[in-house]
């Protein structure tokens, strides 16, 4: 099914000031239109559909209340915006949703201003929205004025700790600010929707303290059954001091919780919020992520990413694998390490399918750990699960790992803990665009004293790198990998250590030499191979190590040849700077060695499909030919041939 759906409505609506003339009534089926554009938008992109769909009511709500772009809303993560993309001027891109040149995935400052600010990592959005609210109170003039600023944050997103210590620090400041906690792990049954609607209706009429006076008593005036399921929500997250909830305690006032798929509960709170709130206030709505869609209210992730699918079915349009993913081989061979040695544990940031670890744990339940969307902590419980005498796999995404990297240096590095970081998601990784690109590791990482630092060229030397993390007592150690399928190349039963700081030569030439370290190495057997066609015969080797270095590999590659190349999937800074300080190191620039150092560009680059990003990276086969022609003079093929 690829007609767009009928969306009468919502074809009326232009920008979110539009809303405003609406009735209650017509707002509902504004969402309901909005539901459905947003499933026919993915259906044909793919993305993050789940998480938009349980909040395509409170969408329409705040923008129907407030006054974007004037007032700053500001989705945490960004997975939950593309309802809010439709109804904030580019409904006519949406099916350009993290495509080449179309919109991205989350919220994008450059885009639009009614992205405020940019969000595709976590727990971002309480700092933002009081960052915004002190700027307006001190007189600041953003280009569309200094409203009101809301954050919109997923339960989720409340387990990391910056969340806190932005709500730590809002009530110390007392600023006019605005929470949505947007909790879609609990499903509310009719008669507690009931009791909330009940409580709205009453919040609409009355100041906040006879709301919270009501909300005490009313409990008791419900039904005996009942009673549990209305108690249960309303103290789900009750605080850790006695005498209010946490958020109280924060200084925050607490409201909820409400059903967020009720707009005759999310219009009179929003409001009444906008017209009496003084200080910070949560609201507190319960959401199905998933909603309004059945294959995704069905699915284990509740649809929460998803390739292109057909709108009738649910079913999507995955292009059939021809080998296994990287992640997959980390996760197998990790738990064939697990199998022989029950010291082995594995801890992830809220990624346990992500990291493959999902598997780990089916396997070894009680020695997996998913510490929730808290970097920071999951690497200093790693440590001191090292010190504890356990030999601890943090699996994390390069981009998720910056956000530990305080406790990568201190908690790790300094104290020299075993700790073994597997880092998923290494180099460019398309749709998701900058954001999530791995791009620093290398070079946050090679920079540590004692860390050793590799990267897996196939997936059969990612297994081997698996059984040498495992086999690695003497300080931490990392090894990287690219997210999608592997090379096809013949697995070995389990993985053998590799000696530490030595590469391998794939293939020997003259002239020139090629220091691959990385995935990119299959295209440099490319270029290698059209090379070679035109008289021109290039070294290959795989470093396979950035730190050590293999310093006998790579001085006899100097020595024995006209120019060397190095290529990784990383920004400068990385494994191409540590060779050149160790040729300048050992005076090899002095004898005339040519020198090149393939590296990612210095710049954030934009969604698109692996392959083109790394053509705007100068990193594919015909690039890497290029370079090759360029360090030895050749001016063209042509001239090659000759």
């Amino acid at each position: 099914m690829t007609d767009a759906p009928k969306t009468p409505l919502l074809d009326t609506v232009q920008r979110p000031a539009d809303l405003k003339q609406f009735s209650d009534t017509q707002l509902r089926q504004i969402a309901d239109e909005v539901r459905a554009e947003t499933v026919s938008a993915v259906s044909v992109t793919g993305g993050h559909l789940g998480a938009g769909l349980g909040v395509v009511e409170l969408t329409v709500a705040l923008h129907a209340v407030f006054d974007t772009p004037r007032d700053k809303l500001i989705w945490d993560v960004g997975h939950q915006c593309y309802p809010h993309k439709i109804l904030t001027e580019r409904r006519d891109r949406i099916r350009t949703l993290r495509m080449k040149d179309g919109l991205s995935g989350f919220t994008k400052r450059s885009e639009s201003p009614y992205d405020p600010f940019g969000a595709a990592h976590s727990s971002t959005s309480i700092s933002a929205a009081l960052g915004f609210a002190v700027a307006r109170d001190l007189g600041g003039t953003p280009p569309e004025g200094a409203g009101d600023a809301i954050a919109v944050i997923g339960d989720g997103s409340m387990s990391a700790g910056m969340a806190y210590e932005a709500m730590n620090n809002a009530g110390h400041l007392g600023k006019r600010l605005v929470v949505i906690l947007n909790d879609n792990e609990m499903s509310i049954a009719p008669p507690v929707g009931a009791m909330s609607s009940y409580l709205s209706r009453l919040y609409a009429q009355n100041p906040f303290h006879e709301l919270k006076a009501a909300a005490k008593g009313a409990v008791s005036m419900l039904p005996e059954p009942f009673r549990e399921g209305a108690k249960r929500a309303k103290e789900m997250l009750k605080g850790m001091a006695v005498g209010g909830t946490l958020f109280e305690e924060l200084g925050f006032s607490y409201l909820g919780p409400i059903d967020g798929h009720d707009m005759d509960q999310l219009l009179p709170v929003l409001r009444t919020v906008k017209e009496r709130a003084t200080g910070p206030i949560l609201i507190h709505v319960l959401t199905k992520k998933g909603k309004g869609y059945a294959p995704a209210e069905t699915a284990r992730d509740k649809g929460h990413a998803t390739a292109k699918f057909d709108v009738l079915t649910g079913a999507q349009k995955k292009t059939p694998s021809n080998a296994p993913s990287y992640t997959k081989v980390f996760a197998e061979h990790l738990i064939k390490e697990a199998q022989a040695d029950d010291k082995i544990c594995a801890v992830t940031a809220a990624m346990p399918d992500g990291t493959g670890l999902n598997l780990f744990a089916e396997r070894y339940p009680s020695r997996c750990f998913d510490v929730g969307i808290a970097e920071q902590h999951g690497v200093t419980f790693s440590a001191a699960l090292a010190a504890g005498g356990m030999k601890p796999f943090c699996a994390m995404y390069s981009t998720f790992l910056q956000r530990g990297y305080d406790q990568v240096v201190h908690d790790v590095a300094i104290q020299r803990l075993p700790v073994r970081f597997a880092i998923d998601r290494a180099g460019l990784v398309g749709a998701d665009g900058a954001t999530h690109a791995g791009a620093f590791d290398v070079a946050y990482l090679s920079n540590l004293p004692g860390f050793v630092v590799m990267a897996a060229a196939d997936e059969a030397e990612l297994a081997h790198m698996v059984a040498t993390a495992a086999a690695h007592d003497d300080g931490p150690i990392a090894f990287r990998f690219p997210r999608g399928e592997g090379m096809g190349v013949e697995m070995p039963e389990r993985g053998t250590p590799i000696e530490i700081g030595k590469g391998r030569m794939i293939r020997k030439g003259k002239g020139v030499a090629i220091l691959s370290f990385g995935t990119r190495l299959s295209e440099v057997e490319k270029a290698a191979e059209n090379l070679s066609a035109k008289g021109i015969t290039p070294t290959v080797a795989d470093a396979r190590f950035a730190k050590p270095l293999d310093r006998d590999l790579i001085l006899e590659l100097a020595s024995t040849h006209d120019a060397l190349i190095t290529i990784e999937e990383g920004a400068v800074g990385g494994f191409g700077s540590h060779v050149a300080q160790l040729l300048a190191d050992e005076g090899v620039f002095d004898q005339g060695l040519k020198f090149r150092s393939m590296v990612l560009p210095d710049t954030f680059i934009d969604q698109s499909s692996p392959a083109d990003m790394y053509a705007i990276a100068g990193m594919n086969a015909e690039q890497i030919e290029a370079k090759v022609l360029s360090v030895l003079g050749v001016a063209s093929l042509g001239e090659a041939r000759a």
